[in-house]
């Protein structure tokens, strides 16, 4: 991390002014957090682009295929305890951070000062920088904006989504449900390629063809085509192919929204870097969540950004800057739970066999739509996926995160959590010999 000159710290005659810029899900996690934990006397102002108050991103999809109310997205506000007040700017952009004079200036041209900024800008999408992605009725499926644009679509349209992973196959199923007639263009030949193996994409590719879905894999979208309105008309693949659409939804992955770090000069590569505390390299600047890059990696999951939550809120609750007065975040293996389609999805570890030394144990009941593959190196498991049935998910990440030997068990670890405990208890017993 760079270091940065601070100026003197002038004597604490107030409370102290923190700025939250991003009302995102990591935004209103670490506000509810600090109204709750912190005993400081604090000014906390959060800034958020969107209008709307904060929601579950994560429920999007359920209200675009109608199984949720409109209300159902919005996140709970945490009651205010100690000396916290706080105030909300919705609808407003930070353009400019003025390190030296600590301060933040919205598009307004307002000046708002800090004594801690916190960036929780989250993630954009990626979009292909391809002839006509400006045109109208293309666009992405990350926003509340996005979700009532697509919500919109009359029935009987002819719609085109742009990215096999799970926002693409979610934007599918809610705009199918909604009747629509979708198809899923996907570059990789096959679907969810970085969490499922070819069999149970394949299972999952006829699960939704069943229920009228067009999918075609390893196919690359060249162009989008407008009509003389100035909307999209048609798309053209790369290999030639034509298909018509009255709207265009790409969901071909995220890219952190660092670029107010970036103008700032704070140290910036796939997002905003930070160290275990959350801290840039300005320490009175923070960055957490989608934005953010530590060791190198950027988040995605809400788990992870959970616990960087935890992390900052202690560190600023301490109010020790520069100090590594709590403990730091530390990148843990992460499980992941998805529902599909209605079709259930537990993963973690690699998503294939990395090399021959990985042991590869399966099981397969079609008929019954249940699929399991188990990735084990030395007697030890270090990745699985299940289809359909996930119930042995959580035990069976237990286990590879404790690295238990398993070389006397490997037959139960295919079927269902209550044969793994019997099996690990019954390997837990002494024998006569110990016993003795």
């Amino acid at each position: 991390m760079r270091e940065t000159a601070q100026r003197a710290e002038p004597p604490n005659t107030g409370p102290r002014r923190w700025i939250i810029v991003g009302n995102g899900m990591a935004g209103h996690r670490l506000l509810n957090t600090l109204r709750t934990r912190c005993r400081l006397d604090v000014q906390i102002t959060l800034i958020g682009e969107e209008r709307a108050a904060a929601y579950n991103r994560v429920l999007l999809s359920p209200w675009l295929a109608g199984e949720i109310a409109r209300p159902a997205l919005d996140l709970e506000i945490a009651e205010t305890r100690g000396n916290v007040s706080v105030s909300e700017r919705l609808g407003q952009r930070v353009t400019v951070i003025d390190r030296a004079a600590r301060e933040v200036t919205l598009e307004t041209g307002e000046r708002l000062a800090y004594d801690r900024l916190i960036l929780a800008t989250g993630s954009r999408p990626a979009m292909p920088r391809i002839p006509g992605i400006e045109l109208g009725n293309v666009g992405a499926f990350r926003t509340l904006d996005d979700a009532d644009w697509l919500a919109d679509q009359s029935p009987g349209r002819k719609a085109i989504v742009v990215g096999g992973g799970l926002l693409g196959l979610e934007a599918t199923e809610g705009l199918r449900r909604r009747g629509l007639e979708v198809t899923l263009l996907q570059r990789s030949e096959r679907l969810m390629n970085r969490q499922l193996d070819r069999t149970a994409a394949d299972w999952l590719a006829q699960a939704l063809a069943q229920r009228g879905l067009t999918l075609m894999t390893g196919v690359t979208l060249a162009r989008c085509e407008g009509d003389a309105a100035g909307n999209v008309c048609a798309v053209a693949l790369a290999d030639g192919r034509r298909l018509a659409a009255d709207c265009v939804v790409i969901a071909a992955g995220i890219e952190a929204h660092s670029e107010l770090g970036r103008r700032a000069g704070l140290d910036v590569a796939r997002g905003i870097r930070v160290d275990a505390h959350l801290a840039t390299s300005d320490p009175r600047i923070h960055a957490l969540g989608e934005c953010c890059e530590f060791e190198g990696d950027t988040v995605g999951l809400v788990e992870p950004i959970w616990q960087q939550v935890e992390v900052l809120a202690a560190h600023l609750c301490a109010d020790a800057p520069g100090q590594a007065t709590t403990p730091g975040y530390v990148r843990r293996d992460c499980a992941t739970r998805l529902k599909v389609a209605g079709v259930s999805l537990y993963a973690f570890g690699p998503a294939e066999a990395e090399d021959a030394a990985t042991e590869v144990l399966t099981y397969a009941d079609a008929e019954h739509g249940d699929y399991r593959r188990l990735l084990l190196r030395d007697s030890r498991l270090i990745g699985a996926l299940l289809y359909g049935d996930t119930a042995a998910g959580p035990a069976l990440f237990a286990l590879a995160q404790a690295a238990t030997p398993l070389s006397h068990c490997r037959e139960a670890l295919l079927f269902g959590p209550r044969d793994i405990e019997r099996h690990l208890a019954t390997e837990a017993q002494p024998t006569q010999e110990e016993a003795a």
